[in-house]
Order: structure tokens, then C-alpha cells, then sequence
């Protein structure tokens, strides 16, 4: 696909619109890029303490990582849609003023967001090494699953920002969206936490399941960091599925309003 291959042969224009939208981040900061460090291990630890320590969870075995777990590729996921569905807009100067292909706009940007996941998962692995000896010889999966996990999440990405020049409203919607969302995906809560009520809405917990596009990369990516056994065949097979149609499907729609950026703008 022309659309991607362009990520390579225009990688040196990618490399400085990744290094503007990753300065920028921290521009006029005392850390500066430390900051990509330090604030995903800041939130990480937030969330264990509240929810770990304070509002421990005893029916969820290692609840503080499979929360974790959980979060950061929430956090990776939803940042990248927000991000990426103003990026054309924000660098409306840019695209009209020379001709390039914009799709490394939106791209760019969730690299920049990736940066901040690879962090967290270093993290994570780290954790899972020290405290879940029976995950030891699983966790590894998390890096190719967590790479398939950024090819869905850049797909759908690119989509939003396609759609966000076109309708204005994309972004609204996103941004109303994502905290049902959220709530809707099982990140705070799991099947052990509902007990008996889990089986007495077995129908809408697994329209839930596979319904939401996030929800099984995240079952395969924490299983493989946080549970002790393989992630699920079919979790996975939904993964690589999402991952390549999503890609395909962000190609036909850039395609489709290429030549009506510059113009929308």
C-alpha cells in the first residue's frame, strides 16, 4: 500500500514531523523529554495507589497490573484518536502550503503517543518479570501483540483525521465518546468483579467482548503480561484481523479525501 510505503520513503520528512510533534509535546518544560518518561510512570502509579491500595480488588488476581495493564493501552489508544483527529487541521498552514504526503501527519503523531505506550510496557514487563513467576515465559507476546495493538490504533487514527477535515464534528464526537467508552471496555472491571451478575448477563458481556474494537487487543495484550497462560487464539486472531483492516480500511478513506485536504482546509 502506497499510503504506508510512503511512511518509508519519506522517512526522513516522517523522522521531523515525529521529532516536532514530540517536542512540542514538552516545549518550554524544565524536563523536557523526560517527560515521556516520567508521566506515564506518574499515572501508572496514580491508579495503582488508587485502586491497588486504597480501593484494593481482592476477586481479580494481581488487580493492581491487570489494571495496569488495561490502562495503558486505553490511554494509548484514546490519546492517538484525539491527537491524530486534529493533527491535519492543526498543521493546516503546512498542507496547504507544499505538497507532501499528509498522511504522515496523522502518523506522526501517533508515533509520538507510541513512545509513551513502548514506555509503559517496558514498565509492565518489568512487573509482570518480578511478581507473576508464572507469566514469565508469556510475556514476551506483549511486544508483538503491542505492535499489532499500534497498526490497529494508527488505521483508525488516520480514519479520524481524515473524517475530522471533512465533518468538524468527528472530534466532538470522539471526545464525547470516549469516556462511555471507557467505562464500557473491561479496564477497571472483569468478569470475577461482577460475580454472580456476570453470569446473568453472559449475552451483553460478550457483545461487549466483540463489539468494541479495543477490547479484545486489550484481553490479549494483559493476558500475556498479567494472567500466566497464553492469550487467547481467537483475542488474537481478532487483533491481526483489526490491525490489517483497519489499515486497509484507513488507505480507501485517505484516498477517497486526499485530493479535498488542502482544499477543506
Amino acid at each position: 500500500m502506497t499510503v504506508y510505503a510512503d511512511v518509508y520513503r519519506y522517512r526522513e520528512l516522517f523522522s521531523n514531523l515525529f521529532r516536532r510533534d514530540f517536542q512540542a509535546k514538552y516545549k518550554g518544560s524544565l524536563l523536557g523529554v523526560l517527560w515521556s518518561l516520567l508521566n506515564p510512570l506518574v499515572l501508572l502509579g496514580v491508579y495503582l495507589l488508587v485502586f491497588g491500595v486504597i480501593f484494593p480488588n481482592s476477586k481479580t488476581r494481581y488487580f493492581p497490573l491487570y489494571l495496569l495493564a488495561g490502562l495503558a493501552s486505553w490511554i494509548f489508544f484514546a490519546t492517538s484518536l484525539q491527537s491524530a483527529a486534529r493533527s491535519l487541521i492543526d498543521s493546516a498552514e503546512l498542507v496547504k502550503k507544499v505538497r507532501f504526503p499528509r498522511q504522515l501527519v496523522a502518523l506522526s503523531m501517533v508515533a509520538t503517543q507510541a513512545v509513551t505506550f513502548a514506555v509503559m510496557g517496558v514498565v509492565l514487563i518489568v512487573l509482570s518479570l518480578a511478581f507473576v513467576a508464572d507469566a514469565r515465559a508469556k510475556v514476551w507476546l506483549s511486544i508483538p501483540l503491542g505492535l499489532l495493538f499500534v497498526c490497529e490504533v494508527a488505521g483508525l487514527a488516520l480514519i479520524a483525521a481524515c473524517l475530522n477535515v471533512i465533518f468538524r464534528d468527528v472530534e466532538h464526537v470522539l471526545a464525547a465518546a470516549l469516556l462511555p467508552w471507557f467505562f464500557l471496555t473491561p479496564i477497571l472491571w472483569s468478569a470475577d468483579t461482577l460475580g454472580a451478575s456476570a453470569a446473568r448477563h453472559q449475552t451483553l458481556l460478550t457483545t461487549l467482548h466483540w463489539v468494541n474494537p479495543v477490547a479484545p487487543p486489550i484481553f490479549a495484550i494483559r493476558d500475556a503480561i498479567w494472567s500466566g497462560r497464553l492469550p487467547h487464539l481467537w483475542d488474537v486472531v481478532y487483533l491481526i484481523a483489526a490491525a490489517v483492516v483497519s489499515l486497509a480500511l484507513a488507505a480507501l478513506v485517505f484516498r477517497a479525501v486526499d485530493d479535498r485536504i488542502a482544499v477543506e482546509l
